[in-house]
C-alpha cells in the first residue's frame, strides 16, 4: 500500500510475557514516567527501585497469568491487532498501524516504518477517550520523543479527546446494549473508569470533568433511571487520595443493600486489558460476592465491535479533512 497519509493508533502497551522479569521491565518504564507518577524524581527513584520493583512484578505477573491466552498472548495486544486490522479494512486507502508507549511494537519503530514508506502526513488516534496527563499526554511524549530521532518529520494531526463525540458514545452504547441483551435485567449498573489522584485534578487535569461528561452522554442514550446507576473509579495505586467513589466500595455497598446482580461497564478503556478482565472480572467480582452479591456481569470494552470500528473511522475522516 502506497499513501502519503497514514493512521497511527497509540496504545499504552503490555508486558511481553506474564513473568516476573517481563513485568519488572514493564513496570520500571510505566511507573518511571513522570506523567504517571508526579513526585520528586530522586525520591521516587528510590521508592520505585527499592520498595516497588522488588515485590510488585511477581504480584502483577500472577495477575497477568490469569488473563494470558496460550495462543494469542496478551489480551490488550491481541485486541489492538484486531482493531487495527478491522480499521484497515474500513480505510483501505490508508496504511493503518498501531504503536505502544511501553513494550512492543514500540511507537518509535512503527513511526520509522511509516516514514520509510514515504508517509508525509500522519493522523494520530490516542486510544484514550477522556484526556489525562497520565494517558494522553504520556502518549504524546512517547510520540514526540520518537520524532526527535527522525530527520524527516511528517505533518501531524492528533485527534482530540473524544469523550463527548457521538462516534464514541454511540459505539459504547451499542456495546452495552448488546451485552445486556444476553442477561436478565441487572439490579444496578456501574460505569467504572480508571482513577487518578485527586491532586492531579486539582493541578488542572481535566480527566474528572471528561468522565462526568462521558457518563452524562451515555446515560442520556441508555435511559437508565438515576437510582439504577453509579459512576465510580478503579485501579487505585499508592497512598494518595484518588477520585471517588471507588468501584469496590460501591460494589460492597450495593451487595449490602441487597443488590444481587450488578452490571459493570468500563467506558474509559477502549480495549480490554488487565484492569478490565482481571481487576473487574475477577477481583471486583470476588469483592461483590464476599459482600453478599451473587452475579457481577462484566461488559466488554469497545474492542473490535463494528460500531467502534466505524466510530474510529469517523474520527479519523473528520480529523483528516483536506488530507483525505
Amino acid at each position: 500500500m502506497s499513501s502519503s497519509t497514514a493512521v497511527l493508533l497509540l496504545q499504552l502497551g503490555t508486558p511481553d510475557a506474564p513473568t516476573t522479569p517481563a513485568l519488572r521491565r514493564y513496570l520500571r518504564q510505566f511507573l518511571g514516567d513522570p506523567r504517571v507518577i508526579e513526585a520528586p524524581r530522586l525520591l521516587w527513584w528510590f521508592i520505585l527501585n527499592f520498595r516497588i520493583l522488588p515485590t510488585r512484578p511477581a504480584q502483577s505477573a500472577a495477575k497477568y497469568q490469569r488473563i494470558w491466552d496460550a495462543k494469542t498472548g496478551s489480551p490488550l495486544l491481541h485486541i489492538t491487532r484486531l482493531q487495527t486490522d478491522a480499521l484497515q479494512k474500513a480505510l483501505p486507502q490508508l496504511p493503518v498501524r498501531f504503536g505502544m508507549q511501553i513494550g512492543n511494537p514500540p511507537v518509535g519503530q512503527v513511526l520509522r516504518e511509516l516514514i520509510d514508506m514515504g508517509v508525509e502526513r500522519l493522523i494520530v488516534l490516542p486510544m484514550y477517550p477522556q484526556y489525562s496527563a497520565t494517558t494522553t499526554a504520556s502518549a504524546m511524549d512517547a510520540l514526540f520523543t520518537a520524532l526527535m530521532r527522525e530527520r524527516r518529520i511528517p505533518a501531524l494531526r492528533v485527534i482530540p479527546p473524544y469523550y463527548q463525540h457521538p462516534a464514541y458514545l454511540d459505539a459504547m452504547t451499542a456495546v452495552i446494549r448488546d451485552e445486556l441483551a444476553k442477561f436478565p435485567e441487572p439490579d444496578h449498573f456501574v460505569l467504572s473508569f480508571h482513577g487518578i489522584p485527586i491532586k492531579y485534578a486539582q493541578r488542572g487535569d481535566p480527566y474528572a470533568t471528561h468522565v462526568k461528561r462521558s457518563t452524562a452522554g451515555l446515560i442520556e442514550r441508555l435511559g437508565w433511571p438515576r437510582e439504577r446507576w453509579t459512576q465510580s473509579f478503579q485501579s487505585l495505586f499508592g497512598r494518595d487520595r484518588w477520585l471517588r467513589p471507588y468501584t469496590d466500595e460501591i460494589l460492597q455497598s450495593l451487595a449490602k443493600r441487597g443488590k444481587k446482580r450488578v452490571f459493570v461497564a468500563t467506558p474509559g478503556f477502549t480495549t480490554d486489558c488487565l484492569e478490565t478482565i482481571d481487576e473487574i472480572g475477577f477481583e471486583s467480582r470476588e469483592v461483590f460476592r464476599h459482600a453478599g452479591g451473587e452475579e457481577l456481569l462484566r461488559c466488554p470494552c469497545l474492542n473490535d465491535h463494528p460500531r467502534w470500528i466505524e466510530g474510529m473511522r469517523t474520527l479519523i475522516l473528520q480529523e483528516g479533512q483536506g488530507w483525505l
